[in-house]
């Protein structure tokens, strides 16, 4: 009944311009992994949901940290109805593309047979660090505009259908799915499907633009994302990324997820804490004291 705390990324360039976490020196991609790897035990890969990572580069992932790292990757985008940009759809996609979407800046996919063969390819990138067993979840983040429905439940079980054995983590970005009404029945479904609920912790506006954060589990993973609270960005538009999740959790904010993270933990066999609000170090400080935190519940 491990619980293990990390970061959402290692190498989020406002983290690498701040030259707070990493020693002076510390230039490649390489060392970042490997001093990042000597103090966590788990990251989530981020580069992932822009682009399927190459088999080498995977296997560069797995050379490079100890025995018992875990990578967990978020779902590259058209795999979880995000458009994306053309250059990042691999070329063996590229052809089934009509002569009009080539056209866009940007393209959603939702041809099932296109998208099979984009899963076919996402899991094939993920080999080699399955065979170091160090492949954690797939995080499948749907998009804001995915609100409940049986057909957007049917979905979420094809996504399941096509990562076969892989273990996979949803989480969801419109309150429609979870309303207080809806809770049950929401859980009930990922639990008999098998698929990790996150439960994520964001902004709250008190509309369904956002998600409460309701400490849950739905399988033998239970999983906790935190965001940070930036509600001044959190739903702008046309910002830097950073600056959505450019929040740093307080000393009070962060015990306040100990009591759900030890609840969480008795009920399953490894818990994941992980902090995606990258913006200079805070996910970083915030990992580290929520560490410290969880080892002296556990003292």
């Amino acid at each position: 009944m491990a619980i293990r705390t990390g970061s959402c990324s290692w190498t989020e360039k406002t983290l690498i311009k701040s030259r707070e976490f990493y020693p002076k020196g510390t230039t490649t991609a390489e060392e970042r992994l490997r001093y990042y790897s000597g103090i966590f035990d788990v990251v989530e890969v981020d580069s992932s949901y822009y682009a399927i990572p190459s088999e080498h580069t995977a296997g560069l992932w797995a050379e490079r940290t100890p025995e018992n790292f875990l990578f967990h990757l978020k779902a590259y985008g058209p795999l979880t109805g995000h458009s994306t940009e053309l250059p990042s759809i691999p070329h063996e996609i590229r052809d089934k593309i009509s002569a009009e979407s080539m056209g866009k800046k940007r393209i959603a996919i939702k041809d099932r047979e296109t998208l099979a063969e984009i899963f076919r390819l996402f899991k094939k990138a993920l080999a080699p660090l399955r065979s170091a067993d160090k492949l954690g979840i797939v995080v499948f983040q749907y998009p804001p505009f995915f609100m409940y429905s049986t057909e957007n439940m049917d979905y979420i079980l094809f996504c399941k259908e096509m990562m076969a054995d892989l273990a996979i983590g949803i989480e969801f970005r419109h309150g429609s799915w979870l309303a207080e009404q809806r809770r049950k029945e929401l859980f009930s479904f990922l639990s008999k499907n098998d698929l990790t609920y996150i439960a994520a912790d964001e902004p709250q506006y008190g509309t369904m633009a956002t998600i409460p954060f309701v400490p849950e589990t739905t399988s033998d993973i239970s999983y906790i994302r935190l965001h940070g609270r930036n509600r001044e960005n959190w739903l702008k538009r046309g910002i830097d990324t950073s600056e959505r999740y450019n929040y740093l959790y307080s000393e009070e904010e962060l015990k306040s997820f100990v009591e759900p993270v030890r609840k969480l933990k008795g009920r399953t066999k490894t818990t994941h804490v992980m902090f995606n609000n990258c913006h200079g170090g805070f996910a970083m400080r915030n990992a580290l004291r929520m560490k410290q935190l969880l080892a002296e519940e556990n003292a």
